[in-house]
Formats: C-alpha cells, sequence, structure tokens
C-alpha cells in the first residue's frame, strides 16, 4: 500500500499462476466488462502470439481516492526472476490455477513457487483468494483435490471459474480487494507510506 502525491491510496494486486491458466483473460474480462470501477489504459508486454512475456497491467479505481494497480505475471517457467520482482509491494494475490489434469504438476509447481516468494506473508500479512479456473473443461479436477494438492497451509477463499465466460471472476476478485481493504485499512498500527 502507497499513497500518491493526490493522496490517493494505490493497492498492488498480482494475479498469479502457471502459463495458460487464464490469468491474462480474467484480467482483460475484469477490464473491459465489469462496470462500477474506473479503468486505466491496458500496459502489456507480450511477445507474437499474444502470450505475456513480463506483465499485464492496469490501474482500476474503486473510489477517487482508492487506486488499484492489477498486474498479472507471465506464467512460462522462464520468467521465475521477472515473477519475483512484480511480487515487490503486493497487497493482495489471486492464484489462478488450471482445472485441467494435465496442468496439476504445473498448478502445484506455481504454488511451490509462490510459497518460496512470499514465505509465511502468504495470508497473514498479504490476502490471498484461489481462483479454481477452467471449471467448465469435461474432465475437470475435482475441486477438493485440487485445493489439497495446491497445499497453502491456511484457510484461504476460493472460488470457482470460467474466465473465458467471466463466470467467478468479478467475485473472486471483489473478494480480494475486500481481504485487502480489511487487512490493510483496519488492522492496527497501519501506515500508508508516501510515494
Amino acid at each position: 500500500m502507497r499513497k500518491d502525491a493526490k493522496g490517493r491510496i494505490h493497492f498492488k494486486v498480482v494475479f498469479f499462476g502457471p502459463s495458460l491458466s487464464g490469468k491474462t483473460t480474467a484480467f482483460r474480462y475484469l477490464h473491459e466488462q465489469v462496470d462500477g470501477l474506473v479503468k486505466g489504459g491496458i500496459t502489456s508486454i507480450e511477445d507474437n502470439s499474444g502470450r505475456t512475456i513480463y506483465f499485464d497491467f492496469s490501474p482500476f479505481s474503486a473510489t477517487s481516492t482508492v487506486i488499484l494497480d492489477v498486474y498479472t505475471v507471465a506464467g512460462q517457467k522462464r520468467h521465475h526472476n521477472q515473477r519475483k520482482m512484480i511480487l515487490n509491494g503486493v497487497d493482495g494475490l489471486l492464484f489462478m490455477a488450471d482445472s485441467r489434469p494435465e496442468m496439476m504438476p504445473d498448478n502445484v509447481e506455481s504454488a511451490n513457487e509462490l510459497r518460496e516468494f512470499m514465505g509465511d506473508a502468504i495470508n497473514t500479512e498479504v490476502p490471498l483468494v484461489i481462483s479454481l479456473n477452467k471449471r467448465d473443461v469435461e474432465n475437470a479436477v475435482n475441486r477438493d483435490e485440487m485445493l489439497k494438492s495446491l497445499a497453502f497451509p491456511y484457510e484461504v477463499p476460493y472460488y470457482e471459474t470460467v474466465a473465458t465466460k467471466g463466470i467467478g471472476v468479478k467475485r473472486a476478485f471483489q473478494a480480494l480487494v475486500r481481504e485487502i481493504i480489511m487487512k490493510q485499512l483496519y488492522s492496527t498500527g497501519s501506515k500508508v507510506p508516501t510515494v
């Protein structure tokens, strides 16, 4: 959380997860289809095929004084260092897991990487919401099996989503924003640094 020169509070939100899990699709759905937020332009660093190679970014204004700086990370394994850099200063995490059975090892690897980067800060200092995405695939992995395999060792809210249709995406995002605001604005002794 930071405060800008105009006195607005900025919260940094990062969509994290394996490659092709739906992070950018969910981000673009929120940007293009969800009313009630004022959105800035999208900054996207991608390759020729449209895959994210560094990040996607857009500011979302919840009110005139609260800005959500929303990022997605590149999920490909070669972007390990970029993901770590983008997590710097994060206020809330949306973990996007892919429900296809063949993606379970990638989901687990990505969850392990997030724990490596964030340690005990996950869900204690930095709220986490899990999006079990692609629930519309014919052979989607059972919800409980997915949650167990991700092995986040705390009570983490989760939502079943279909990012291509926007199903559950807004609810997951709203839940994360609510958690961020409760943690940052209403925790004892919280301070807002000025940039």
